[in-house]
């Protein structure tokens, strides 16, 4: 850890959250010292990540949440993470599109921090089971129209979104979603995960949602995963894919050199956000 007074509140909280995650637990003092930051800031700081869920606060410093195998986070409480991993993540994705290509976006917060970035990519056609990521492309087509008239702007994306039961969270699983995916075809499918290991593959706590990714992987010519490091060595209940069946991993510069070297037994490309491409004969 830097001791670092300007980190950003963001920054902080990311790097207390590895700390007692590495070390199972750790105390306010110890915070303070690592940070360089007041007592009343790593509370501050502690207080946030145990509203989000992630940390329990004890008397004088927080251990980890021991997260069954079937918990689902919701939205906003996932959306709180790694905010500065996702949008460097969905940069680099977004990166990877080719104007006038049907994609397929699943849900999840890294999944909507890319569709953000692929508003101006041109003549994209958009499936997703993401009602949050339907909402970016929607409020971007009523801005413009508010400002231009009724007609779409030129080259706004096509979006398609699946139907489906909602999740925790605001992805839309379940049959009416696995037979709309079932019956499409896509270039690319951006995948956001709950949890990647060599063991389990990409895996998710909610059953439904398992399945559905499972159509999306088998639609789709190129699988590639956009997920922060702490996704690396997490297991939800039901696996859906593979290490085999991705192309490649989109990620942040947090994945420890030990990972990457798995990975690259696994898949093959793997793109650090601010790093060079690394294929496997790279590594």
């Amino acid at each position: 850890m830097s001791d670092n007074q300007n980190l950003l509140a963001e920054q902080r909280r990311a790097l207390i959250l590895d700390e007692v995650r590495r070390r199972g637990g750790v105390r306010v003092n110890e915070l303070t010292r690592k940070l360089n930051v007041s007592d009343m800031t790593v509370r501050r700081d502690l207080d946030a990540l145990a509203r989000l869920g992630v940390v329990e606060k004890v008397h004088g410093g927080a251990v980890p949440v021991a997260e069954a195998s079937t918990y689902e986070p919701g939205f906003e409480a996932k959306s709180g993470l790694e905010l500065t991993a996702k949008e460097d993540i969905a940069k680099a994705a977004a990166a990877m599109v080719t104007p006038g290509t049907a994609i397929a976006l699943a849900g999840g917060t890294t999944a909507f921090a890319l569709a953000q970035q692929l508003l101006e990519v041109p003549d994209l056609t958009v499936v997703t089971n993401s009602v949050r990521v339907a909402d970016v492309f929607y409020n971007a087509q009523r801005s413009a129209a508010a400002l231009g008239g009724a007609a779409p702007r030129p080259g706004a994306a096509t979006v398609v979104l699946t139907g489906g039961v909602r999740t925790p969270s605001d992805t839309l699983v379940g049959p009416v979603a696995d037979a709309a995916v079932r019956s499409l075809h896509f270039d690319v499918l951006f995948l956001g995960v709950h949890g990647i290991s060599v063991e389990a593959g990409l895996s998710t706590p909610n059953l439904a949602e398992a399945e559905t990714n499972r159509h999306f992987v088998r639609s789709a010519r190129r699988v590639v995963v956009v997920a922060d490091h702490t996704k690396w060595g997490t297991v939800g209940l039901s696996s859906f894919a593979s290490l085999d069946q991705v192309d490649a991993l989109v990620t942040d510069p947090g994945l420890p050199a030990g990972a990457r070297a798995e990975i690259a037994e696994y898949l093959p490309e793997l793109v650090v956000a601010g790093e060079p491409i690394e294929t496997a004969s790279d590594i």
